[in-house]
Order: structure tokens, then sequence, then C-alpha cells
């Protein structure tokens, strides 16, 4: 995942923009992000498909009061709690946002459309209902803190014994991407998230970054498919926590209001 999920937009702006700490607008503005237009279908009340704006206000008009993230991967239902057919369209996503305070859950399409050069991307988000339970494996954010620094330390042993260096012109255009948003000060989490979750999901992102690089685009001192099928099994361990952390991230602002009122 060498970007941040729409997923993770759409819950920590979302989240913002319920507990009106940002304006409508520009919580929209920073979900939709460089995608052309956002609709959401299938919302209570609604027969056809509405703009993000009107969406996230029908949400707090069915009692949604938060927004959770799911980044669920085969044989890992990562922040899911069922049903069978929601966790089977987020699977197929590898994303999802789960409502608190509504059975809601919202996966997105994403489509592209344009000529070469030229090409816009759409986003649906489906709203179909979901069980109310607590989701599948995450962690909390100190849990998550702690797992990270030995995942860390781990992916470091294991891509120098497999004599794994990204590089190349695909891994180094995303290592510039991600140096650039760095550089820019780009807004990691949304306004009323606590500092640890944005130091939680820094790391993960990087650590996700360097996993993918290694298992996609590293060209080390071997690169049959039998060595690529050697990182990627001995980078799932990995790869696993830093989905976790960053689920734990996106969920802390839920997690802290869920606290605060015992």
């Amino acid at each position: 995942m060498l970007s941040e999920p729409r997923s993770g937009r759409l819950a920590a702006w979302g989240n913002a923009l319920l507990g009106g700490l940002v304006s409508p607008d520009d919580a929209v503005l920073a979900v939709v992000g460089d995608d052309a237009v956002h609709r959401v279908e299938g919302l209570p009340g609604e027969p056809a498909p509405v703009g993000l704006t009107l969406g996230l206000g029908r949400l707090r008009a069915l009692g949604v009061t938060g927004l959770r993230v799911a980044l669920p991967a085969p044989g890992h239902p990562l922040g899911l709690s069922g049903p069978p057919e929601f966790n089977a369209r987020a699977l197929e996503a590898e994303e999802a946002v789960v409502a608190v305070g509504a059975a809601l859950g919202l996966v997105p399409e994403v489509s592209e459309a344009g000529p070469a050069g030229d090409v816009h991307v759409e986003v649906v988000w489906h709203c179909l209902p979901v069980r109310e339970a607590p989701p599948a494996d995450v962690p909390s954010l100190g849990e998550a803190e702690r797992e990270l620094a030995e995942a860390l330390r781990e992916a470091t042993v294991v891509l120098t014994r497999l004599d794994v260096a990204a590089s190349g012109p695909v891994a180094e255009a995303a290592l510039d991407a991600y140096r650039a948003r760095a550089e820019a000060g780009r807004e990691v989490l949304a306004p009323g998230y606590p500092p640890r979750a944005v130091r939680v999901l820094e790391l993960a992102q990087r650590i996700a970054l360097m996993t993918e690089l290694a298992v996609g685009t590293g060209h080390g001192g071997a690169v049959a498919a039998s060595e690529m099928a050697a990182r990627t099994e001995a980078l799932r361990p990995v790869e696993r926590v830093a989905r976790r952390a960053q689920v734990a991230a996106y969920n802390a602002y839920v997690e802290e209001q869920e606290r605060r009122r015992g």
C-alpha cells in the first residue's frame, strides 16, 4: 500500500467533521484528494447515489458518531465484524469503513475514466449493513507502537539476509513521492487525533512501503521466482503488523471518544 487508503482518509476526516473540528467542505476536499469525485450509494433513505457532503450528513442524521477503518487481507479480517456479505466486499476492496452508532459500513469501488494522459478517478462508496460487534484483531495504539518497533528491526534483518535493496525506477519513484509528501508537511491525520496516533501511522506507512517495495520492485542479489517467494513469506508478518498499526491509528479517535464516555 504505497499511499494512504481511501478508507483512512474518509474515517479520519469524517471523524473530524462529526466532531465539529472541520467544515464539510474541508472534510470532503481532504477525503477526495486527487480523485475526481466521490459518491455514496445505498444510504438508507436515499434511492440514488449522493455526493460525499450529503452522504456524510445523512450518516450523521442516521446516528453515526464515528468511523472506523478495516484493512482486511486473505485470512486476516482486520477490523471487520461481519456479516459475511460485507466482509467479502471489504476483502475484495482490501479496505472498508465501519460506522459507530449505526449498523452500516462503506466499501469503496474505484474506477478510472478518460484518455491516456488525462485519466480521472471516480469512487463510489457502497453503503451496506454490518454486524454490531467488536472489530477483529485491532490492537491498541500502545500495542501497535511496540509491535512496529519490533517489526522494523525484523524487516531490516530479513532484507539484509535476503540481500534485498529496493531500487529501480518504480521503487525510486515511490520513495521520491513519499519523501515529497513528508517534506510538504502533509497532514497525516485529521484534527482531533492524538499525537501518538500520528506517530504510529507515519511509522506504519514507512514499514508498509519498505515491505511492498521489497516484494514488488526490490532488486537484490537474486531475483528468481523462488527468491521473490522467500521475500514475500519472510515479510508477511511485518506487513501484517503494519496493517494492524494503521488501523489502530485511524481508529484512535473513536477509541478515545469511547474512553471519555466511559
